[in-house]
């Protein structure tokens, strides 16, 4: 089947196929379409304003710059959903999912979000929430955002804003952290076991008493980081760690052989040869 058709589950026992053109055309007149499954579907830049999304399968959709002004997406499942610039104004999202959704620059100005869901959905400086809505307390991922205990573990946040995020004593083990931009993050007490964190900023981060077990920090910049009281970096890898201080490397390699001397399986060097000058 392709993207210019779907099959729509109409009732309880029988099914149609529609083509792309009258699906819009029934979506635009607010027409409900009942168990439509748009799983995976392409609506990218599509225009679907004050169209009737209620309670419709989205997972995973492409909605990258849609036009959803006045939509109805209440009770709509937009988990993983690509809502990159879409233009959300006055949508009602109301009961909906959008745990893991990407609203990086989304207008979502005037939206009602009442009662959704929105747990690991990226935000960014650019998204625009709705005025008064509490969006660092919502469980979504981006600058300044209130995520302290959170599970995270084995999250995909590569390249996410989370500059001045409280994350102390989150769950990140096994999360992809690479060239994700942390400064003045606070970790405190966080677990970052084999989390991969490749060229990550890091400058002005809080680290006090993380777990660091096999975590990839190659090329990550770790100035002005706070480094004390760490649980373990057995088998962390800080090859060509930028800003790294003397004080810090010292700190480091004073923990005990049974830390330094483990091998990292992913990068293929200790932690201690990780750790030494290269000219």
């Amino acid at each position: 089947m392709t993207n210019s058709e779907i099959e729509l589950n109409l009732n309880n026992d029988s099914s149609t196929i529609m083509p792309m053109p009258e699906i819009l055309a029934a979506l635009k007149t607010g027409v409900a379409l009942g168990q439509a499954d748009f799983y995976n579907f392409n609506f990218r830049s599509m225009d679907l304003q004050k169209a009737n999304l209620s309670k419709i399968n989205l997972v995973g959709a492409d909605l990258n710059g849609a036009i959803l002004i006045d939509a109805n997406l209440s009770g709509a499942d937009l988990r993983g959903a690509d809502l990159r610039g879409a233009d959300l104004r006055g949508a009602n999202l109301q009961g909906a999912y959008l745990n893991r959704a990407d609203l990086q620059q989304a207008n979502l100005s005037e939206a009602n979000l009442e009662g959704a869901k929105l747990q690991v959905a990226r935000y960014d400086s650019e998204t625009k929430w709705p005025q008064g809505y509490n969006y660092r307390a919502s469980g979504a991922v981006g600058p300044h955002a209130s995520l302290s205990g959170a599970y995270l573990n084995t999250a995909n946040l590569r390249d996410a804003d989370l500059r001045a995020c409280n994350l102390r004593g989150a769950y990140l083990s096994g999360a992809d952290l690479t060239g994700a931009n942390l400064q003045d993050a606070v970790l405190s007490g966080a677990d970052l076991s084999k989390a991969y964190l490749t060229g990550a900023f890091l400058r002005d981060a809080r680290l006090t008493g993380v777990d660091l077990r096999m975590a990839d920090l190659r090329a990550a910049d770790l100035s002005g980081v706070a480094l004390e009281h760490l649980q373990s970096i057995a088998g962390a890898d800080f090859s060509l760690v930028q800003g790294l201080s003397e004080a810090n490397r010292a700190l480091l390699c004073s923990r005990p052989s049974l830390e330094l001397d483990v091998w990292n399986a992913y990068t293929r060097r200790t932690t201690r040869e990780s750790l030494e000058k290269r000219e």
